[in-house]
């Protein structure tokens, strides 16, 4: 049975699926359309993405898109695990500049939808972990925004050391710096 669980960010949810299991391996429930055209503000998908870290460490993120175009993901851990974690960069919103962590793993039919104006990014707890992600907008880089992971105005608390993360995440602004 799926059902949705709302985060403490506005628009955030945990989408919980189902999972059978038999001799031959199992099935999962990712995500159920339906139940994410009720409860979401922002159900479209553009296109459909994946992400595959090869080393457990691996950073990515804090990415959004600006006005006017931007997205809302809903995302879920195909293989391994990731800390995932999304800032609210609304600045309308009482949850603005916090943020909130979830765990994702490939044991568990669950999938995470992250809204509009909300930056997101993870840290792989595994080795091999993929994520798989329905993307409501086309991308448009001039609207591309990166926060840095590691900005202490955030204070985000990752759980591993990092070992490895794009030039573009590891040079990204803190957000006072951000365009």
């Amino acid at each position: 049975m799926s059902a949705a669980e709302a985060l403490s960010i506005r628009g955030a949810y945990l989408l919980h699926g189902s999972t059978s299991t038999d001799e031959r391996g199992r099935f999962s429930r990712q995500v159920d359309l339906g139940l994410l055209r009720t409860t979401v503000d922002d159900p479209e998908a553009a296109y459909v993405a994946s992400a595959h870290n090869i080393q457990r460490g691996t950073v990515r993120g804090l990415h959004y898109q600006d006005a006017p175009h931007e997205e809302a993901k809903t995302l879920w851990c195909e293989s391994g695990s990731v800390y995932d974690v999304l800032v609210d960069v609304r600045p309308s919103e009482p949850t603005y500049l916090t943020w909130i962590s979830v765990e994702l793993t490939d044991a568990e039919p669950v999938a995470l939808h992250v809204p509009k104006g909300v930056a997101h990014g993870y840290q792989t707890t595994s080795d091999d972990s993929t994520l798989v992600y329905l993307i409501s907008t086309p991308y448009e880089p001039a609207s591309a925004r990166t926060i840095s992971w590691r900005d202490p105005a955030l204070g985000i608390s990752w759980p591993l050391e990092v070992t490895s993360i794009s030039d573009r995440d590891a040079g990204a602004p803190f957000l006072g710096d951000v365009p």
